[in-house]
């Protein structure tokens, strides 16, 4: 048996979906199994509305600053999908513990698993490593990407090698001004 972490997956998945929002649900689902989520789920006719829900409700986790604050809005999130441990063996992957139902809808095990996710990648590597891309900070910058800081020493700021590349050429550009040159 091995413990299925849900965290850097998870994480990663719900930004990815709020940097790039699929057009469908089969487009949600597809981006799932991309970053680890095998299961199938059964269809509803809200599961493309319904997780957009469960991303703005994470986004919103996202976007708060204080770390308190930050566990609060976590916290009641866990607590709408809270379901007990159980143990699973699909799809070949050997047995693991599943957070949820196993019939559950699309967008409540997204719920649960961003949720757990997020809360272990908190816990784990430090409540700031979750944030939006410091590019989206300079004034006409539109970059509102989300920046899920996986790397070893804790200091990713940018969405992207390219956001980095523009905020370090505005920096530049604002110090050859303010130098006369």
């Amino acid at each position: 048996m091995h413990l299925n972490p849900y965290g850097e997956y998870a994480v990663l998945l719900a930004a990815s979906l709020a940097n790039d929002w699929p057009d469908d649900r089969d487009g949600i689902a597809a981006r799932a199994r991309e970053l680890g989520m095998t299961m199938t789920f059964p269809v509803g006719p809200d599961d493309h509305e319904d997780t957009r829900r469960v991303i703005d409700d994470w986004l919103a986790i996202v976007d708060a600053t204080d770390p308190t604050a930050r566990a609060r809005l976590l916290n009641a999130q866990m607590a709408t999908v809270a379901a007990y441990p159980r143990l699973t063996d699909h799809n070949g992957e050997g047995w693991h513990l599943h957070y949820r139902d196993d019939n559950d809808a699309l967008p409540h095990v997204l719920r649960a698993v961003i949720s757990v996710g997020t809360a272990l990648h908190l816990t784990t590597r430090g409540m700031h490593r979750l944030s939006r891309c410091e590019a989206g900070t300079d004034p006409g910058d539109p970059c509102t990407n989300v920046v899920v800081d996986v790397t070893r020493n804790g200091r990713q700021r940018y969405c992207s090698v390219r956001c980095a590349n523009r905020a370090a050429v505005r920096r530049h550009r604002a110090r050859s001004v303010a130098a006369g040159t």
